[in-house]
């Protein structure tokens, strides 16, 4: 087949090689669902988007986001280092104050912030928060491998989503956070029978004092063990913290830290605003390009 262009990013980075890396293909409707699945797997990244077209079409370029086993209707990583990719590549790295991706959830804006003619940090405004069920903070704790003493049960263990659903776990303490082993069996148990098959915790207490919260996100079931940024479960997080008040307010600001168990820090940015029971919720952080190359 013709050679078909890929990039590699790291999003929700502050140095190249941390964050969380993406690959972007520019497939122009050239390649099937079932081949843009098998590259997702050769990657074998947390997702892999592929750009459809290199126009806007009902006011957005249209993308597919896959992980090694499925395909999603968006995650956060791959929304930013894609609008980035479309920034520097398609409009040729022209100043756009904003670029628009139609992915399965819906049509998701990407803000532009410069710093001396080049993008700095990305933001995206996230879909309106739903929350869905809740569940007992004991199934949750054997599934982690956490005591019941190290979740937070002032606030439910609650299923969010802000176009794609996660289980928010609030926990004490950090030795709790960077103590959590995921037993597989009972979290492939748990998560069969439901829409939601991912869990993020977090934790007030950071490894770094600038930070707000320190995050782990786990989604084996998707084929990703552990991701070490995950965008769409921050923006998930945040509209939870602004609903039940977790930090005494519904308007915030917050830097996330995430990866650092795995080796892989990334710095995540969330800001909420809350009028009544209306949550917005933005997301953001930088995006550092580090390859391209071909598929032959």
């Amino acid at each position: 087949m013709t050679p078909i262009t890929f990039y590699i990013v790291d999003v929700f980075a502050e140095t190249r090689y941390a964050g969380n890396q993406l690959a972007v293909v520019f497939s122009y409707n050239r390649i099937s669902t079932s081949t843009m699945q098998e590259i997702a797997k050769e990657m074998h990244f947390s997702e892999t988007t592929f750009i459809l077209s290199n126009r806007v079409e009902r006011g957005g370029y249209p993308v597919r986001i896959f992980t090694p086993e499925e395909e999603v209707p968006f995650a956060g990583h791959p929304t930013l280092g894609s609008a980035y990719i479309i920034q520097q590549h398609i409009l040729e790295g022209r100043k756009v104050d904003e670029v628009r991706l139609n992915l399965r959830a819906g049509q998701i804006p990407v803000r532009f912030n410069y710093v001396g003619g080049e993008p700095d940090n990305l933001w995206m405004t996230q879909l309106p928060p739903v929350f869905g069920r809740t569940f007992p903070a004991e199934a949750i704790g054997e599934i982690l491998r956490l005591n019941v003493e190290d979740i937070d049960t002032r606030y439910p263990v609650q299923e969010v989503s802000t176009g794609a659903p996660v289980i928010i776990v609030p926990v004490k303490s950090l030795a709790a956070l960077k103590g959590i082993q995921v037993n597989r069996e009972k979290y492939f148990k748990f998560v069969q029978d439901l829409s939601c098959k991912t869990i993020l915790t977090f934790s007030r207490e950071t490894y770094f004092a600038q930070n707000d919260l320190s995050v782990r996100f786990f989604a084996d079931y998707l084929g990703i063990p552990e991701d070490p940024a995950t965008g769409s479960a921050n923006g998930c997080l945040g509209a939870y913290l602004s609903r039940y008040q977790v930090l005494g307010k519904g308007d915030i600001d917050l830097r996330v830290e995430q990866g650092y168990e795995i080796g892989r820090p990334s710095l995540l940015l969330v800001d909420v605003n809350r009028e009544g029971e209306n949550i917005t919720v933005h997301v953001g952080g930088k995006v550092i390009p580090v390859a391209q190359g071909e598929l032959t």
